[in-house]
């Protein structure tokens, strides 16, 4: 067992792009947990758009990461002492403990939201992936905002992102005609040929209004947006009468430094009587067992996959993660720690 507890502190809120100086990278004592408390090792971090967000001042759906403190993440790791009955030396627990290589986790921290993971169910990164944040933001954010019924035409952005991906086959297995929007034909061809989407649009190549109209021709019943900008314009002005926009993210503006662009086609959601409805995962926390239980079984019988991306090394964090918001990422971006 490593002797230092690696950290990743936030000190700056970011213009523009993250920065390494807006962080402090400090290596630590590792930490002893007493009564009521775990101590974990974090196995592997879940690097999201939304902690982009989360770095900024300001009102929004969960407080801001404090300047001084561990930088928020999704984390997963191996209980190696415990002072509760809730949990045994050993198990794998998911969590929220952050950038850092281990916690002291109690009833002040989160020990209430930490729940106990099986590697013999699913391999471990899948639980932050397809079982985790991002399959849980599909799952509900397709199923009870996008309301899908068989032979609509769903549309995603992002489509071989984390939540993309998710969005795509589900909305496949309730038997809709799915169309992802992704960057390069790279992914493209993952999203058609190995999460069986029907077809699939390059952003990066060619005229997107042209090329999503040859690819839904009969229009969009649900489009699921992770990017915003310019493709959200593009969908909404070929959106069907009734449609459902979900808005999940709009990766294409959290780095901006001049105001965020909003859609300029929203009149069409006035022409089609359609509905824009917004999206935060933490909304359905009391239900992320129905999902993970139903996921579980699509991904044992192979109707369901998922591709992360993991990059070896805490160190590495603040250039790991700028890899969401340039597209280098391929799938679920995590770190092994």
């Amino acid at each position: 067992m490593s002797t230092l507890n690696k950290q990743f502190k936030l000190t700056a809120r970011p213009v523009g792009n993250a920065k390494r100086s807006d962080f402090e990278y400090l290596e630590t004592t590792i930490p002893t947990a007493t009564d009521g408390e775990v101590l974990v090792k974090t196995l592997y971090i879940s690097l999201d758009p939304a902690m982009r967000g989360w770095m900024n001042e300001g009102k929004s759906y969960i407080k801001p990461v404090a300047l001084g403190e561990v930088m928020r993440a999704g984390t997963l790791g191996e209980v190696i002492a415990s002072h509760t009955p809730k949990f045994k030396v050993g198990q794998h627990v998911v969590g929220n403990w952050g950038v850092q290589g281990y916690a002291v986790i109690g009833a002040g921290n989160g020990i209430d939201t930490l729940y106990a993971v099986d590697a013999k169910l699913a391999p471990l990164p899948k639980y932050m992936s397809l079982l985790g944040m991002p399959g849980m933001t599909g799952y509900f954010g397709l199923l009870d905002v996008g309301l899908p019924k068989a032979g609509e035409t769903v549309v995603v952005s992002g489509a071989a992102g984390a939540v993309g991906q998710v969005v795509g086959q589900v909305a496949k297995i309730k038997g809709c005609r799915v169309v992802g929007i992704a960057g390069g034909r790279d992914k493209c061809d993952f999203v058609v040929n190995e999460l069986g989407f029907d077809a699939c649009v390059d952003y990066k190549s060619g005229d997107l209004r042209a090329s999503l109209k040859e690819a839904a021709p009969k229009g969009v019943d649900v489009y699921f947006d992770n990017v915003g900008g310019d493709i959200l314009d593009v969908v909404l002005g070929q959106i069907r009468m009734k449609a459902r926009i979900v808005i999940c993210g709009a990766i294409s503006q959290y780095n901006n430094t001049t105001p965020v662009k909003g859609p300029a086609n929203y009149l069409s959601l006035l022409v089609n009587r359609a509905r824009m409805e917004g999206i935060v995962v933490f909304d359905w926390a009391p239900r992320y067992g129905e999902a993970m239980r139903e996921m579980g079984g699509w991904l044992a019988t192979g109707k369901l996959k998922g591709r992360e991306d993991i990059v070896e090394g805490i160190e590495t964090f603040p250039e790991t993660l700028n890899k969401l918001f340039t597209g280098e990422n391929f799938g679920k971006l995590l770190i092994k720690a």
